[in-house]
């Protein structure tokens, strides 16, 4: 999958700047999980091969679609056991109905929901107007209101549709970024965790 193009960065700069070079490290990150009210947007873990399959995949089948690979599950149980073992509450996780993203939900944090706001645009070519549509969908599932005392919410999605919103392209697969609503139907975008750099404890 490849960065979308052009225009896009005028159009997410509505909700967020880029991450830069001052991005908080991970312990920074991992303790601002612990106090609750974030959002962790997490891109589905590794897959067997890695193609765009938005335009002829049929979400309710599996079969259609990219899956995961042993290294996919792997990657998305060790996440799932250092929120846990890293006291990061979690109070709702919603996933694409793609079956790479709801399956790494499950592995992760066992419970989910799906949404379609997180699916793709059906196209390999996305149209100004399609880019649109994916940031009108998701983001407000990351603005939001979030109050600390909720836990974070876990949003387990796709690259495109996140860069719709961002203007960052999300690796590798298994990427977790952090993310923090301000309240006012915007949000910051503060780091980036990688799926091998999880702290144990």
């Amino acid at each position: 999958m490849k960065s979308l193009t052009s225009g896009l960065l005028g159009i997410c700069g509505l909700f967020a700047a880029p991450v830069a070079a001052d991005e908080l490290p991970s312990d920074a990150l991992i303790a601002a999980l612990q106090s609750g009210g974030h959002v962790i947007y997490l891109r589905h873990t590794s897959t067997e091969s890695d193609y765009a399959d938005q335009v002829t995949a049929d979400p309710a089948n599996c079969a259609t679609q990219r899956v995961l690979s042993e290294l996919g599950w792997a990657q998305a149980r060790d996440i799932g056991k250092a929120v846990q073992a890293l006291h990061i509450p979690v109070s709702e996780v919603i996933s694409s109905e793609y079956c790479r993203a709801w399956q790494t939900a499950d592995l992760a944090f066992g419970g989910y929901r799906k949404e379609s706001a997180l699916n793709f645009e059906p196209s390999e070519a996305y149209t100004d107007a399609q880019v649109s549509a994916m940031r009108d969908r998701v983001a407000p599932l990351i603005t939001a209101p979030l109050p600390k005392a909720a836990g974070n919410r876990v949003i387990v999605g796709h690259d495109d549709p996140f860069e719709a919103v961002t203007g960052i392209y999300p690796e590798p697969q298994g990427v977790a970024y952090v993310l923090k609503p301000n309240g006012s139907g915007g949000f910051a975008v503060l780091g980036h965790i990688d799926p091998d750099a999880w702290p144990n404890s």
